[in-house]
């Protein structure tokens, strides 16, 4: 059997990070998107959970629901600092 530590509150920011960029003024490449995600996740109280692989979570929605308002929060404000200093030209 395969354990594995997840800290699910990254793929909570990552399954929401989308919806957020999409509202805000923000580049969407790669770079932008990873340093959104770095910067709300430094903002926000990580939430391990221990997975076998293949096994399905079971609270995830649960926790989804309670920790929301609090990722949008962090990702829109995440969103606004790399939006105002990307780390690349508007260009690319």
């Amino acid at each position: 059997m395969d354990i594995k530590i997840r800290n699910y509150m990254e793929d909570l920011v990552n399954n929401m990070i989308d919806g957020v960029l999409s509202d805000v003024n923000c580049c969407t490449c790669e770079k932008c998107r990873c340093d959104v995600m770095a910067i709300a996740l430094n903002s926000l109280p990580p939430k391990y959970i221990v997975t076998t692989t293949g096994q399905l979570y079971t609270k995830l929605n649960t926790l989804r629901q309670q920790f929301e308002v609090d990722i949008i929060a962090a990702l829109t404000k995440a969103a606004v600092i790399v939006g105002r200093n990307p780390r690349h030209d508007r260009t690319e």
